[in-house]
């Protein structure tokens, strides 16, 4: 990001509220009330085992699927996908809601088919959406959200991930957040922090441009990959 944001004050940092310890201290909570245990509530807790990659390692060239085509292919070489993907574990019978949402940051001079931003893009461009899954058994599952080849060839890589599971009364049961752009730290709410968000480039221009695009991978052509890791989508 530009200077000023880059210089932002350790006061302003802290605003950023850390709501996540580091995954490798967290301690799996134990079931409480056994299988009746009840299926909202702060009582039904879940614990993210691996966090999306950021960068490079979350970019994976789509699966080929062999077929007759009227068109034919446009591309000779396979395009890269932004998937992001969680692993959690629930620890009671049955859940009846719970709902991803993800905030994610690309930084446009990583895009390789804009170099050098010739659009004059925002430095980032910010993408959110909540994905909501229902009737998930306890044990171990898999939450992914993705962005299309062409956000990766002109947004850039993902650079930063926030992600907040809530349950159907809206009570946060866990979130974390990941990132190595500036200001934004691990462990805390970057997308609430103002400062960051609204940080304006010497020309007044927005570092940050807010974007749409981010689609659930129940949406995509990785709904046929590992299928039995993701519960059911809500409608």
């Amino acid at each position: 990001m530009n200077r000023k944001i880059v210089m932002m004050t350790a006061t302003a940092l802290a605003a950023a509220v850390a709501f996540a310890a580091p995954r490798s201290s967290r301690k799996a909570p134990a079931a409480a009330g056994g299988d009746d245990a009840p299926t909202t509530g702060k009582e039904a807790k879940i614990l993210i085992d691996q966090f999306p990659k950021l960068g490079r390692q979350s970019t994976l060239a789509a699966p080929s699927l062999q077929g007759s085509s009227i068109v034919g292919k446009c591309y000779a070489k396979p395009r890269s996908w932004i998937v992001l993907e969680t692993k959690y574990t629930t620890f009671v019978k049955w859940q009846d809601q719970l709902t991803f949402t993800w905030h994610v940051l690309l930084e446009t001079k990583s895009a390789p088919e804009n170099k050098g931003n010739k659009e004059g893009l925002a430095p980032y461009s910010y993408f959110t959406t909540a994905v909501t899954y229902q009737n998930i058994p306890q044990g171990s599952h898999a939450a992914s959200v993705c962005l299309h080849p062409s956000y990766l060839e002109r947004f850039g890589e993902a650079k930063a991930v926030g992600l907040v599971i809530t349950n159907a009364k809206g009570e946060v049961l866990q979130g974390d957040s990941d990132g190595t752009v500036g200001p934004i730290k691990p462990h805390t709410k970057w997308w609430d922090d103002q400062k960051i968000m609204n940080d304006q480039q010497a020309d007044g221009k927005p570092t940050i441009e807010r974007r749409q695009g981010l689609t659930d991978r129940s949406k995509t052509i990785w709904a046929l990959v590992n299928p039995n890791d993701y519960e059911q989508v809500a409608q």
